[in-house]
């Protein structure tokens, strides 16, 4: 098992949507980004890029290229989803932590987390979403900011577990 920890954090602004975990959310602010600023998605990819030993977001789709100007993050997923099945690993697990003030996502947590799962062909318990307020303290505790942690955990996968139990020539 391999084990990766990400991290995003983007303004909030008036007038942009906000893009969490792939879903547009009620909110009248959203984040400021070069792609679609999902600090959710984006932590992920680092996390799964860093369990992989393969960098962060920023080295895969740096914001100085312009291909990456508005995109999606999960197109950023599934590039990476795809990145690791080329080296015989896949995400067995995620636990993530959304930090803000609004909106509130206590009653979207599920969903989140369901979207996620999706997202990386995990059953749903195997992903897991939740949210904190930081009381006032710093650009997030103002509400101006949103920031997102995740541990990843990576398997092998199905090629690399048939390849390891192929017995060795020697």
């Amino acid at each position: 098992m391999r084990f990766g920890l990400g991290f995003d954090i983007h303004r909030l602004v008036p007038g942009r949507p906000f893009v969490l975990g792939g879903l547009t959310l009620a909110c009248p602010r959203g984040p400021v980004g070069h792609s679609d600023g999902d600090v959710l998605l984006h932590a992920l990819v680092d996390a799964l890029y860093g369990a992989a030993g393969l960098g962060d977001i920023g080295d895969r789709f740096p914001d100085t290229d312009p291909r990456w100007k508005g995109v999606a993050g999960k197109v950023f997923v599934a590039q990476a989803v795809k990145d690791l099945a080329a080296r015989g690993l896949k995400p067995a697990q995620v636990d993530a932590t959304v930090f803000l003030e609004a909106p509130k996502l206590g009653v979207r947590k599920p969903e989140l987390a369901a979207a996620v799962a999706k997202l990386l062909d995990l059953p749903e318990d195997r992903v897991c979403v939740k949210a904190k307020t930081m009381e006032g303290l710093g650009a997030l505790g103002a509400g101006t900011a949103v920031a997102a942690q995740v541990l990843a955990v990576l398997g092998r996968g199905r090629a690399a577990r048939k390849a390891s139990k192929a017995p060795r020539k020697r």
